[in-house]
């Protein structure tokens, strides 16, 4: 696909969006409406997610099982705010095997009514919790402004469900998640700065005491939810009478949490980095982190520059994740342009010359054009590929977190918050209600993103109502 059909983020930024993804070939919308066929490419992104997530969610004492796609109807309604909460959304199944069914079966939204009948069946007593629960799945609902990967009828994910014996455990449960999995990837993996907070009663998850979430700005200066962490309380517990025997032989509901992130992630990867070139991957998650072009006339350069390589990239099996594009049909410009497309962050070009000056080219994602291009010497380039790849992720994230700071404005007064969400975040004293956000959404097509976990220690004026508040709300347009 020629550079030309990407358009210029500063002319359409949405068109911009959908254009990396085609040229980058991470997915295609599928013949039903509302979902999307993920590509290999975006599907080894999706599969290195899941793989530095996994991590963490072991880490943190989970196990990985797996629940039923279908969910009786009579389960989703048995939480009174879970199925108004989702009602909109829901697929239902009347009908299977050719027959009526006796009660319909909901496709799965999330999957904490199906889950909650097999915790009451595996907790008895205290010595049974913390239960701790992960699954990777795929969950529908049914979305009517369908983007890719942002918003899809069907995506996958990853859900955690736990149940506790107290409410503190429930809380430290969420916040772990929130801070050692879900920011610590964000960060650290994906090189995108973001904002930890607590969502308002209007915002928070249908049916959950408190919703966590970690918030991030994309380069169009509005929002992107990149995951949530619920402390549920006790209310599936009782819908699906959920208890446990204490040490004193008392009987309790237990406490539970749910959790997640999608497939999402690969949308907020795309907003946040890439160019008018294409995607931008960061290092810690690009499938390949280095791909080597070699470049040659006739059979015997070939044959000179391809053993030259060979030696070059003995022993990097273990260090690097590395392509060799030894395709004879295509030349190397077509190849350049294609690996750039898809946002591989280095590329090692060699060549006859380079085999007889023992250098080769190295050319870095994030710096387009001959200012990201140098010649090095073949000695002692492993670590300085290492070292430059360290510099692309840190370079990345500097990036990123310099723009959502340029972008986020400290607003005292409705009209400058109007003004600030034009263009990215406002900071602003918030001590309004439910009615309060919607008056404002209502005006500024922008909500309370977060109310973040780090809050000042003095007391302000709130922008919408005027009482006095030491609480700081983060105010965003989003996807």
């Amino acid at each position: 696909m020629p550079k030309d059909t990407i358009t210029p983020r500063s002319k359409d930024y949405a068109q911009w969006y959908l254009d990396v993804i085609a040229q980058a070939e991470l997915a295609d919308y599928a013949p039903v409406r509302g979902c999307m066929v993920i590509r290999p490419t975006g599907y080894a992104i999706w599969e290195r997610i899941q793989k530095a997530l996994d991590e963490r969610i072991k880490a943190t004492g989970h196990q990985n099982a797996y629940f039923p796609l279908f969910v009786p109807m009579s389960f989703l309604t048995k939480e009174a705010d879970h199925v108004d909460g989702f009602a909109p959304e829901v697929a239902v199944v009347t009908h299977g095997g050719g027959e009526e069914l006796a009660e319909p079966l909901v496709v799965r939204p999330t999957s904490e009514a199906i889950i909650g009948p097999s915790f009451a069946n595996w907790i008895h007593s205290w010595r049974d919790l913390p239960l701790l629960i992960n699954q990777w799945a795929n969950v529908v609902r049914w979305e009517m402004r369908p983007r890719l990967f942002l918003r899809t009828t069907e995506f996958l994910w990853q859900e955690g469900h736990t149940a506790h014996a107290t409410e503190e455990e429930a809380e430290e449960e969420a916040l772990t998640i929130l801070h050692e999995v879900y920011a610590d990837f964000a960060e650290k993996v994906l090189a995108i700065p973001v904002i930890k907070g607590i969502k308002t009663d209007r915002e928070k998850f249908a049916g959950a005491l408190r919703t966590y979430c970690i918030e991030a700005m994309m380069q169009d200066g509005r929002a992107l939810q990149a995951g949530t962490s619920h402390n549920l309380g006790q209310n599936f517990a009782r819908a699906f009478d959920i208890k446990y025997q204490t040490t004193e032989n008392r009987e309790e509901y237990v406490w539970t949490t749910s959790w997640g992130v999608s497939t999402r992630l690969i949308g907020a990867l795309i907003m946040s980095h890439s160019d008018d070139e294409g995607l931008v991957c960061p290092p810690a998650l690009a499938p390949i982190q280095i791909v080597v072009v070699p470049v040659y006339k006739g059979d015997t350069e070939r044959t000179t520059v391809l053993e030259a390589i060979e030696r070059i990239i003995a022993g990097w099996e273990g260090r690097f994740r590395v392509k060799l594009d030894d395709r004879d049909q295509l030349t190397p410009g077509y190849k350049f342009n294609e690996w750039e497309s898809k946002g591989v962050p280095v590329r090692v070009e060699v060549g006859p010359r380079d085999v007889e000056k023992g250098t080769v080219a190295v050319a870095r994602r994030d710096v387009p054009g001959k200012a990201g291009k140098e010649f090095v010497p073949q000695e002692g380039l492993v670590d300085r590929l290492a070292t430059l790849l360290e510099d692309i992720q840190s370079s990345l994230y500097a990036r990123a977190l310099a723009y959502r700071d340029e972008r986020t404005h400290d607003v005292t007064s409705f009209e400058e918050l109007k003004e600030a969400v034009e263009h990215g975040f406002a900071r602003a004293y918030w001590a309004g209600s439910s009615d309060d956000e919607a008056a404002v959404q209502a005006e500024t097509r922008a909500t309370v993103r977060a109310i973040p976990l780090e809050q000042p220690e003095r007391t302000g004026t709130c922008v919408s109502t005027g009482r006095p508040t030491s609480r700081i709300a983060i105010f965003g347009r989003s996807y």
